[in-house]
């Protein structure tokens, strides 16, 4: 493969990619990434969330439904994996239990048929990186966790790759090592100086070893950015939710740099146009314990858990719960004041959507989206028309071909109740995603058609619960599509 003489410092990029499969099932959609020559990227999301998938995308192991992967300035997406520089290393480390370490080391480099003296010398290299050096006649079942996952890390640096690509190769691992084996994969970065790319869903190790956070949900990027600015500065209520502990409240801006949640008027760092609705985000290390006469918000102390460096205390001020870590210990029953400093806020324009949904319409003039169990007048949102004979027509008395009506369903979150009888609501799904806000639950309810609908509830249900959605129809309201 010819290299592109660029200029680009992006060793790798990846321009719209998607990967849908054969059920219809979109794992990515539209993933947008630009990785430079020795950076240490992490790709960080839950379960389900398409890192892997793009991982394996890169390593040519999936082929991107469409889409360009881009390396030094070449597509490489449909080549296959043994003709492009990169190795994977996975979290079943994949090592051959009948070999030794030097014989599984040396396996790739066997096959390419290199000289036995040149295939010593690179193991042993490989060996000193690792710290694993003396360990050649060693069998991989005498090694610990760890070793082997240094083994597994030396074997795929053997083939002297441009990018080593990790998915969740510490899983494995029980804390302590997995622990140590963080700063360890950080220093053997620092040293090599090669491009990694990290998939975990565990926040800790991305923010432990990043240059670049990627954080994903349902197949789309989420945030890109530095580990302190994901922390910091999330763009959403799912990556503040996701890294680290968040409390999420519901707010409004009252003035320049003013906020006001929970009750109270805090001053901000974000300027933000007077009277938009928000989302307040403040980390539990930014909530300062004070009395009741000096706080802004009061509240009630209702647990005290000691976590080792600190105590996690949880505040009930009228609806909203609010959870503290502080080094300062309390008693529950305790009556506290609370107050957070401007550049503990952070900012986000609310998420509270309303849930809009398209639709078309049957032969029966009932939308198609909820199967045909809610009626909509037409005749109130198509202009000029009128109900003839049981067909729609317009102004001229001709009939309105139906298939080419679509209809808006504008439904807001706190409008929708949620059951677990099937029966009552009238559509039903899963819960994909759950965010606490204060005083309230917001989810993400996916339905049996693959619509998603955001549903607020004061109440703890659980993730892939299977629910039926109760929405009153005049709470809907209706419009035509444009």
């Amino acid at each position: 493969m010819e290299k592109n003489n660029n200029n680009s410092n992006n060793i790798i990029e990846l321009k719209n990619i998607v990967k849908t499969y054969d059920n219809g099932f979109t794992a990515v959609d539209g993933f947008n990434l630009e990785v430079k020559r020795g950076e240490f990227v992490t790709f960080l999301g839950p379960s389900g969330c398409g890192k892997t998938t793009t991982l394996r995308m890169i390593a040519g192991f999936e082929i991107p439904t469409s889409g360009e992967i881009l390396l030094n300035g070449q597509d490489i997406s449909k080549l296959p994996p043994n003709k492009r520089p990169i190795n994977t290393v996975f979290q079943r480390y994949a090592l051959f239990p009948h070999l030794n370490i030097f014989d599984n080391i040396a396996f790739g480099l066997k096959l390419k048929k290199l000289p036995k003296a040149e295939i010593v010398k690179k193991v042993k290299k490989v060996l000193e990186m690792v710290d694993l050096e003396g360990f050649e006649d060693r069998k991989v079942a005498t090694l610990s966790g760890g070793q082997q996952q240094r083994i597994a890390i030396a074997r795929a640096l053997v083939n002297e790759p441009e990018i080593l690509l990790l998915d969740e190769p510490l899983g494995a691992l029980d804390l302590k090592m997995r622990k140590e084996m963080q700063i360890e994969l950080k220093g053997m970065h620092d040293r090599l100086g090669i491009t990694f790319i990290y998939v975990t869903h565990d926040q800790e190790e991305a923010l432990t070893m990043s240059d670049k956070i990627v954080v994903m949900s349902e197949g789309e990027i989420q945030q890109i950015g530095t580990p302190e600015d994901i922390y910091n500065e999330p763009k959403n209520a799912f990556v503040a939710d996701f890294i680290g502990e968040s409390n999420i409240f519901n707010g409004i801006m009252t003035g320049k740099l003013k906020v006001r949640f929970c009750g109270a008027e805090f001053v901000c760092l974000d300027d933000v146009e007077i009277g938009t609705k928000v989302d307040a985000v403040v980390r539990p290390e930014d909530v300062m314990i004070t009395t009741p006469e000096q706080g802004a918000v009061k509240g009630v102390v209702t647990s005290v858990v000691f976590k080792g460096v600190h105590y996690e205390i949880t505040v009930e001020s009228g609806r909203n719960e609010i959870v503290i870590q502080t080094t300062k210990s309390a008693k529950v029953g305790d009556k506290v004041g609370l107050n957070v400093e401007p550049d503990g806020i952070h900012i986000m324009i609310s998420e509270t959507a309303i849930n809009k949904i398209e639709s078309s319409v049957n032969r029966n003039y009932a939308l198609g989206v909820f199967d045909g169990k809610v009626s909509c007048d037409l005749t109130e949102i198509v202009p000029g028309s009128a109900m003839k004979d049981g067909v729609l027509v317009d102004a001229n008395g001709e009939a309105i071909d139906r298939e080419k009506i679509k209809v808006i369903v504008s439904i807001l979150p706190e409008d929708i109740d949620m059951s677990d009888d099937e029966e009552a609501g009238i559509i039903c799904g899963h819960i994909i995603n759950l965010i606490y806000k204060g005083d309230h639950y917001s989810y993400v309810v996916r339905t049996d058609n693959e619509e998603d609908f955001i549903v607020d509830d004061e109440y703890l249900w659980n993730m892939e619960d299977r629910v039926s959605l109760i929405i009153p129809e005049d709470k809907m309201k209706f419009s035509l599509k444009k």
